[in-house]
């Protein structure tokens, strides 16, 4: 059977709430921020201080990046976009986890280094599919998305090869600039997804799909 064809008059439902992705995005982009100066190895000497600074960036991983982007997801999945949603809301609860593990830092403890090594290899599984499936939507998506399976690629190889390996500054550095370059894409899309249709332009160009979706059969 096929599902019945609507009448030419009939309205389009409107969907229950705006578009909720650069809400989520600007949060993502709020909490790389607030790890950056960690990821590149900025921390003070000083216990206190140091503690301080994984504190400060604890909160704003939990408020903005796990507290946005769990609304936007939410809101995303609301509006029937399961790829967005879905991708927005596992995120969200991935930067409560960074909440976590910065809070505990803060007062000298760490998080257990298999059970994240463990998680970060399954996170490298789901982003390397979501990563293909956004490729059918956009060039810079896919690209943002990349940028999510590299991060997760250098965590995984800067645990194997441990703290005292010679190549461990280097993927430090990657982990940083990986985390810069998220902040960065996250920027540019939600600023494109706000001021494009605000212009009736493309201010900020976002580019065609990565691939073409194969056409469903003629009835």
């Amino acid at each position: 059977m096929h599902a019945p064809t609507p009448h030419a008059s009939s309205p389009t439902p409107a969907l229950p709430f705006g578009e909720p992705t650069p809400l989520g995005l600007l949060g993502l982009a709020i909490g790389c921020g607030a790890l950056v100066p960690i990821a590149f190895g900025m921390i003070p000497s000083d216990p206190a201080r140091a503690g301080a600074m994984f504190s400060t960036a604890a909160w704003f991983c939990l408020l903005f990046g796990g507290g946005c982007q769990f609304l936007a997801g939410v809101m995303s999945l609301a509006n029937k976009n399961t790829l967005g949603g879905t991708l927005l809301t596992t995120f969200s609860f991935n930067w409560v986890m960074n909440w976590y593990a910065l809070s505990e830092a803060s007062h000298g403890r760490a998080v257990d280094p298999a059970v994240g090594f463990s998680v970060d290899v399954t996170f490298v599984i789901i982003f390397l599919v979501l990563t293909y499936a956004f490729g059918f939507y956009s060039k810079l998506l896919f690209a943002f998305l990349v940028d999510i399976d590299a991060l997760y690629l250098l965590r995984i190889v800067k645990h194997l090869v441990g703290p005292t390996h010679s190549l461990a500054p280097a993927l430090g550095v990657g982990v940083g600039v990986a985390t810069l370059l998220l902040m960065a894409l996250a920027l540019y899309i939600s600023f494109a997804l706000l001021v494009n249709p605000a212009a009736g332009r493309a201010v900020f160009p976002t580019g065609g799909a990565l691939f073409r979706a194969t056409p469903p059969p003629a009835a």
